[in-house]
């Protein structure tokens, strides 16, 4: 049936009900009987009622709507990483009764850009939000959690600001690089060298720390010719290792690849020169993407558990949005070291 104009005045009058019972049924409140509720539920099903929103954002309740708002200037549809990541957020935001408003913003310099983000949360469309792909310190977050929203953030690191609701999920980059480091190192792997991702992201800076400290407690040396820049796209990986093969006629045996993504488009350059993985050069990924196993050699990777830890952002945020109080909430993911092929010992 299609909608008619019809308000919850005259439900209450077509059901029988006070308005109040009407709004304690629409409310989902748990002191309503259930003959009550079922009479209520048959006028509004009966008339396609929707509560009206701005009626209910002026009255103080939320909208049940995050904004799951993606800072990407390339293509997000072909990176499965980031495909991840939003449905994590999807599906467990759904299963608490919450929708999910997506958004990706191409340029936080952009005026207009950061205007329409703002006016979301600045209008109530949405209670609360989650950020994926930021700067490490970004004056759009900033803004809004000094503004009080709900905010949840991948891979930040700030730890002087201690807002209740600034809510961060990190990488345990750190343990992660240890693993990968200690492992080549048991294959008797000296001459190791990494590309690195976006050092604007906190992830970027964190595990080339966390490789510094590896290689040191390793008792290795870090040559800077095989420290080489990049991003978290496979790109990047290719044209890093293209310019690493270019300019050093000395290589190292093994390499550490800022994600798995990256690790597929140096392994790529590799080959059209010429160079077998794992024969000429090990290689290691982080993420454990969900090709990573069927790649060719299947890659050596650090795993991490993305779904529990959006899952776990996204609870947090919720909690948040519905009157949990503290200070701000760090999660930090775990991680494991997956072994596959992509690896050799040396000498063999």
């Amino acid at each position: 049936m299609k909608k008619t104009e019809i308000n919850s005045v005259e439900i209450a009058r077509l059901a029988g009900v006070s308005r109040s019972t009407v709004s304690r049924v629409i409310n989902n409140y748990a002191n309503v009987p259930p003959e009550t509720r079922r009479k209520v539920m048959e006028v509004i099903d009966a008339y396609n009622y929707v509560p009206n929103l701005s009626a209910q954002v002026l009255a103080g309740k939320g909208t049940r709507t995050i904004g799951l708002f993606v800072i990407e200037a390339g293509r997000v549809s072909g990176d499965m990483l980031t495909n991840l990541l939003l449905a994590s957020v999807v599906e467990h935001a759904s299963a608490r009764g919450y929708y999910v408003l997506t958004y990706i913003i191409r340029n936080t310099s952009d005026a207009d850009n950061v205007r329409g983000v703002k006016d979301a949360f600045y209008q109530r469309r949405v209670d609360g939000g989650i950020f994926i792909g930021a700067a490490n310190e970004e004056p759009l977050i900033e803004e809004l959690i000094g503004e009080g929203f709900a905010i949840g953030v991948v891979d930040q690191h700030l730890p002087d600001r201690n807002e209740g609701n600034r809510i961060v999920a990190n990488f345990d980059n750190a343990y992660g690089m240890s693993l990968a480091v200690g492992y080549l190192s048991e294959l008797g792997h000296r001459d190791i060298g990494i590309v690195n991702g976006d050092m604007n992201r906190y992830s970027g800076v964190d595990k080339y720390n966390g490789f510094l400290d590896a290689m040191r407690e390793h008792g290795l040396a870090v040559h800077e010719p095989w420290v080489r820049p990049g991003s978290f796209h496979e790109e990047a990986g290719y044209q890093s290792a293209r310019k690493l093969l270019e300019e050093e006629k000395r290589l190292p045996t093994a390499m550490i690849m800022a994600n798995d993504s990256v690790a597929f488009g140096a392994i790529r350059a590799f080959q059209e020169a010429g160079l077998s993985v794992p024969a000429d050069m090990s290689v290691i990924g982080f993420d454990d993407h969900a090709l990573s196993a069927r790649y060719k050699p299947a890659l050596t990777t650090v795993a991490i558990d993305f779904g529990e830890m959006m899952s776990s952002l996204t609870d947090y945020v919720i909690g948040h949005i519905e009157g949990a109080e503290g200070t701000a909430i760090r999660y930090m993911s775990r991680s494991k070291l997956i072994r596959r092929e992509s690896c050799r010992p040396i000498g063999q």
